[in-house]
């Protein structure tokens, strides 16, 4: 496993939309790997491939549940509201308040190309929701006005 670079800022990886992945291979598995070691690395919850400048619709996370790997992951049902904070490993120092749906089903392939699906609910499917943005080029800040994104400086975030 390796640790990989995170795409930050302006980063065109990151307004870029990911293809789908169809080839199952162990360069597939690897990537995933590394993947889970880079957002453990830098303390994050999630991690779209995207983020690494690998436009292919990988996902990995770990909301405090343990490791979630997704693959081609698409939207099947979503209701109900939350409303709460997000940042972004891509976009360090920088967070705000987003709406989310506070319930998503999602179906997904694993690393082996096997189908399943997922429910999230409250931190979960923000997390999810979040990820699935990155594949779509989408950044949580598309979602705020200028004057409701927050900034920390270095000494606040010591």
């Amino acid at each position: 496993m390796a640790i990989r670079i995170i795409r930050k800022g302006e980063d065109e990886a990151l307004r870029q939309k990911a293809k789908e992945v169809t080839k199952f291979t162990p360069a597939i598995h690897k990537l995933l790997d590394d993947m889970a070691e880079t957002m453990r690395d830098a303390d994050g919850v999630g991690l779209a491939a995207n983020q690494i400048g690998i436009l292919k619709r990988l996902i990995v996370m770990d909301v405090g549940q343990g490791l979630i790997e997704l693959v081609n992951p698409e939207v099947i049902e979503k209701h109900g509201s939350q409303y709460g904070p997000e940042g972004c490993l891509s976009l360090p120092g920088i967070s705000g308040k987003v709406e989310r749906a506070n319930y998503i089903r999602i179906r997904a392939q694993n690393r082996y190309g096997e189908p399943f699906e997922l429910e999230g609910r409250e931190l979960l499917a923000r997390c999810i929701q979040h990820e699935m943005d990155h594949l779509d080029g989408i950044l949580f800040t598309d979602y705020l006005r200028p004057d409701e994104i927050e900034r920390v400086t270095v000494e606040e975030r010591s």
